[in-house]
């Protein structure tokens, strides 16, 4: 990474202006966050809501669908569907797109064809989002009447107001996509992952503020340097430790998010007329963690339907539904230190089914998201092979064998980030609503942004350059995707001391 190359771009007129309307929109994204539906009584709603997010009985689902809409739940904003009918809407035209012929030869059409892929994927948002919107409503009502204490939120609303409610969910979320999109124009980071990680930056304050809090008491008095001071001994010790473990795990991830093997792919030379074609080495790489966070996604959304039938069902008017529903609910509930505390088998069923729907999802999307089949046809196309390994068949088992042996430690290490904040909560009273997602989420965004705003630096500031101030780094292969090698800055510092790069002197021969 290159931050003088990024700090010398900010001289160039567009690259200021695509950061400050990329900022611009994120704020206007913060702003639409904090207005309510219009519901009822402002201050009796925060009241219930308040009690809904503080009790250890608040579902995962609500504290992660909080956290993803920077808090749009817990202020019952119009952006709280947020991005979730676009990202479903997303997932089921990828897997139509598998499923369906048309849509499988529209892919291959190239960039014609995935702009009308993604017009499907608007068009699918809407009717997504009004069903979302309408389930929303339901599932805050009935957690605020269950778990609030303070009555049914909806209760003398009229059928005008059930529409009003409905098309202000509705277009906050299409509002949503519409800034997401706009800031990916921009090529300065993927709009959505960018919305989604603001909202996860949202709740760090409050989260500071809470570990501040267990930290200072003024009832307990700490002699420090012939000072007292109104520090909780085991309040410090338990911020030190959440510090440790979130700053080890950060490390985790990282490596996790950028570990992949490189496959060497050969290329045959070919001749035609008085020009030779191939005679390449490039390199096919495969992600440790292809599915990224959606097996994590799919995890949660699987986890409160159990949950949310039960509450259905407590509702009936039959004893046994009752009584059924009340077990449901108790299974799946959002698992803390009392939970534990419980003798028996029944607290460990939420984590156990949890890792196993992780697990399970994370090979189901790689299988999508790397297409074995496709890339051994792709390369026999191309006239690539991998050294050792026949052409077609062989090629694509090979690839099958590499990759599953690379997702079972990636489902594995996503479970285990998974897991983190239930088991956190044997140890600590507060509700934790992510843990390693969100830091996986924060650490590839935050990576994914920062290599496409250096390249539109490069771009900026291209003028300012001559050849000799970049060359090809030879000593790596070439990528298989682009087939290009990657491309190198020569510090000043180097050019003024008369010193070259190793690699400098070959590019000549590049």
């Amino acid at each position: 990474m290159s931050w003088k190359v990024i700090w010398s771009s900010l001289k160039s007129a567009d690259m200021r202006k695509r950061l400050l309307a990329v900022m611009g929109m994120l704020f206007v994204f913060r702003i639409f966050a904090h207005i309510p539906v219009p519901l009822a009584d402002p201050t009796t709603l925060k009241q219930i809501l308040e009690n809904v997010f503080t009790s250890s009985e608040t579902p995962q689902l609500f504290s992660f669908i909080n956290v993803l809409s920077g808090g749009a739940l817990a202020n019952f904003s119009i952006m709280l569907v947020g991005l979730g009918p676009y990202i479903n809407a997303s997932i089921i035209l990828q897997l139509l797109t598998k499923a369906i012929p048309q849509l499988e030869a529209l892919n291959k059409e190239g960039e014609y064809g995935r702009k009308k892929i993604n017009q499907y994927t608007r068009i699918l948002t809407l009717p997504l989002a009004i069903m979302q919107s309408i389930g929303a409503i339901y599932l805050v009502r009935q957690s605020a009447s269950s778990i609030g204490g303070l009555g049914d939120i909806t209760a003398n609303t009229s059928l005008m107001q059930w529409v009003l409610m409905v098309c202000a969910l509705t277009g906050g979320s299409m509002i949503l996509m519409w800034l997401g999109e706009l800031i990916t124009e921009q090529n300065v980071g993927n709009g959505i992952s960018l919305i989604i990680t603001v909202g996860i930056v949202s709740s760090l304050p409050g989260t500071i503020g809470s570990l501040l809090t267990s930290v200072i008491n003024e009832n307990e008095k700490w002699n420090i340097f012939g000072r007292q001071l109104p520090i909780d001994q085991q309040g410090l010790l338990y911020t030190l430790l959440i510090v440790a473990i979130v700053t080890i795990v950060t490390v985790l991830v990282v490596k996790l998010n950028e570990a992949s093997r490189n496959i060497t792919i050969n290329y045959a030379k070919r001749v035609q007329g008085n020009r030779s074609y191939g005679g390449v080495t490039t390199t096919l790489p495969v992600k440790l963690i292809t599915a990224g966070v959606i097996p994590i996604i799919f995890a949660v959304a699987f986890l409160s339907v159990p949950s949310f039938v039960g509450q259905l069902m407590t509702s009936s008017s039959s004893a046994r539904l009752q009584s059924l529903g009340a077990e449901l609910v108790k299974l799946f509930q959002n698992p803390t230190a009392q939970t534990f505390q419980q003798p028996g088998w029944q607290p460990y069923i939420y984590p156990l089914v949890y890792f196993i729907l992780v697990f399970a999802f994370t090979f189901f999307y790689t299988s999508i998201a790397f297409n074995t089949k496709e890339i051994a046809e792709n390369l026999q196309k191309q006239g690539g092979f991998i050294e050792g390994v026949r052409i077609g068949a062989q090629t694509e088992k090979y690839l099958g064998k590499v990759v599953n042996r690379l997702t079972l430690f990636g489902a594995l290490s996503l479970g285990m980030l998974a897991l983190m904040p239930i088991l956190g909560q044997k140890f600590l009273t507060t509700n934790i609503s992510l843990g390693g997602t969100s830091l996986l989420i924060l650490v590839s965004v935050a990576l994914e942004t920062l290599r496409q705003i250096e390249s539109r630096a490069l771009m900026a500031t291209y003028d300012q350059y001559t050849q000799d101030d970049f060359f090809y780094d030879s000593s790596e292969p070439a990528q298989a995707a682009t087939g290009g090698r990657r491309l190198r800055f020569i510090p000043k510092t180097l050019k003024r001391s008369g010193k070259k790069s190793d690699n400098s002197t070959k590019s000549k021969d590049n």
